[in-house]
């Protein structure tokens, strides 16, 4: 970038104007930090985010992905990764706050900044008090690119030893299509029968894309 201008630089840039005035390109290469060889940092910033489809694409993208790019590596890409997970993690609510769920969409909204745009199907639960109010949230099962094996036991062990009264459990199609699909509501509809079993309600599965989601309760599929 020495054949920037100072002003035009991304840190100076970003000291005199503030972060807001940065393009994608430019943020990205301020996490880079250099550049290689025969590309400065923002060449290589520019060449990620076309090869990953945008900034929105980087949270897609697995650490081993990104550092593939000719001049990132692991180091660089762990730090990408590192900057995605922290702006996910400003979207969510403090731990304190006591979420209720009172529809799908405020459960959506409580876990679609950090649990969608995932790379692999992640499968979890969200355990809830009589009130419906956010007891924990926990990863059952961790899957391959399309799919996540997961048993009603394994979903009722971690919501008995929570003493939740009700659970929402979701899943994320890393496609970004969460249209659910028949095993999905097999699933759904065998951990309904072993919610009545135990004693605890399963008042939803929502499916989770990149920015959208599906609710199986209110498909009427639940």
């Amino acid at each position: 970038m020495k054949d920037l201008a100072v002003d035009d630089r991304p840190r100076e840039k970003l000291l005199r104007h503030g972060a807001g005035a940065l393009g994608d390109n430019e943020l990205v290469a301020l996490v880079l930090g250099s550049g290689c060889r025969d590309l400065d940092a923002l060449a290589v910033a520019n060449q990620l985010l076309k090869l990953h489809g945008g900034l929105h694409g980087l949270t897609r993208t697995s650490c081993e992905d990104l550092a593939r790019t000719v001049g990132v590596g692991v180091a660089k890409a762990a730090r990408v990764v590192a900057a995605v997970e922290l702006g996910r993690r400003t979207l969510t609510r403090a731990a304190g706050a006591r979420v209720q769920f009172r529809s799908a969409h405020d459960a959506a909204q409580y876990l679609l900044p950090a649990f969608g745009s995932r790379p692999i199907e992640q499968f979890g639960i969200v355990l809830l008090d009589t009130k419906h109010r956010v007891l924990k949230t926990t990863l059952v099962a961790v899957g391959s690119l399309n799919s996540t094996g997961v048993e009603p036991r394994d979903v009722f062990r971690e919501a008995i030893l929570g003493a939740a009264a009700a659970i929402v459990v979701f899943h994320n199609h890393p496609s970004g299509d969460p249209t659910p699909s028949p095993d999905d509501v097999d699933l759904t509809r065998r951990l309904v029968a072993a919610g009545v079993l135990v004693g605890i309600d399963v008042v939803d599965h929502l499916v989770l894309g990149d920015t959208r989601y599906c609710s199986l309760r209110d498909r009427g599929q639940l």
